[in-house]
């Protein structure tokens, strides 16, 4: 592993849209031990705008950056559908990688990702902040001691809004190549559950429609199966009115039966087990209160890049190739849609 030690992680940030805030936030809080060197966005108001308040340089060309400027580690929130590109790019230039969620939004463009940062000897990471999160971090515990016994059953469901000025806002959002519908986009976190938290999947077989005046879905809905038996349904729109209203995850299993709920995750509703833990009475202090669907997972996340990079053992990162199996997941169910099928695990190229 490459540490980086007795000096900051010096990083630089391409697509400063919406979810960048959330990493400006992030390198702030561990200014001690992160420095931004640089920005880049095609937008160049914008960049000149963020350079005053950040104190950084700023770019519209990302190789120009790359060519021009001494850092470590890229961060990429551009659209999804630019991240493969930019992500092999970095490699190049012998850069580490953090991207936003989803990796890719092609799967075989995923998997050159990894091949890429294995050739050049340089880390991939894929931001997955919700695993993170305080209410989640408690239930993969009491998952991990199979607390549940059996789990017989799993639903998910994320109903948020996201009303036709937001994808107005720019001319990618909600399309195939640069952006995707709400699996892929919105929920795509939540996806990411159902292979962390209960394993493998079997099979999918999913269903999609679109209201907005978009390419992709702003709804679906898919039954699953897991290797280990468990049954499942994942339910996701961006039409609910008249704001924000869930993203949960319940399971029930033989001797176990939980919710965590909220706007994203942040609150258990349901904790209810055969026998007791002593981490049980930690439930009421997991639950959060937020405004905002991303949750609190975000400086989480940098503060496992730190200690990756200062060789802490205790660090846990996400790699490209975990971000790759809610990918996989996310692209069976849009061929399962596409197909009118079941789509069995692993996908076949």
């Amino acid at each position: 592993m490459e540490k980086i030690l007795n000096r900051k992680i010096k990083v630089a940030l391409v697509g400063c849209g919406r979810v960048s805030k959330n990493h400006f936030f992030s390198i702030k809080k561990y200014s001690d031990d992160i420095e931004l060197i640089a920005i880049c966005d095609s937008d160049l108001s914008l960049v000149e705008n963020l350079t005053k308040d950040l104190s950084v340089k700023g770019f519209t060309d990302l190789e120009n950056m790359l060519e021009t400027v001494d850092f470590d580690l890229l961060i990429i929130t551009t659209p999804s559908g630019l991240h493969a590109e930019q992500a092999e790019i970095a490699a190049r230039y012998g850069k580490h990688v953090i991207t936003e969620k989803p990796m890719a939004t092609n799967y075989l463009d995923a998997k050159n990702m990894i091949k890429s940062f294995d050739r050049y000897k340089k880390h991939l990471f894929v931001v997955k902040q919700n695993r993170y999160n305080s209410t989640l971090q408690i239930l993969r515990k009491a998952i991990s001691e199979k607390r549940f016994g059996k789990i017989h059953l799993v639903q998910v469901n994320v109903f948020w809004t996201r009303p036709q000025n937001y994808y107005d806002q720019a001319s990618w959002r909600g399309t195939w190549e640069f952006d995707g519908g709400a699996l892929m986009n919105q929920a795509s976190h939540y996806v990411d559950l159902l292979h962390w938290l209960i394993g493998p999947l079997e099979s999918i077989h999913a269903f999609s429609s679109t209201s907005r005046a978009i390419e992709a879905e702003d709804t679906i809905v898919a039954n699953l199966k897991w290797r280990n038996g468990a049954l499942g349904s994942f339910n996701a729109s961006m039409l609910t009115y008249p704001k924000n209203l869930e993203g949960s995850i319940s399971i029930f299993g033989e001797n176990g039966t939980i919710k965590i709920g909220g706007h994203a995750g942040n609150e258990i509703e349901i904790w209810d087990f055969d026998s007791k833990a002593e981490y049980d009475e930690e439930i009421s202090e997991a639950s959060y209160e937020t405004s905002s669907v991303y949750g609190l997972g975000h400086p989480v996340f940098y503060e496992n890049i730190v200690k990756f990079f200062r060789g802490v053992d205790s660090a846990q990162v996400i790699s490209g190739r975990d971000g790759i199996k809610s990918l996989e997941i996310i692209i069976a169910a849009y061929e399962s849609v596409r197909d009118r099928c079941i789509k069995g695990f692993p996908l076949k190229f």
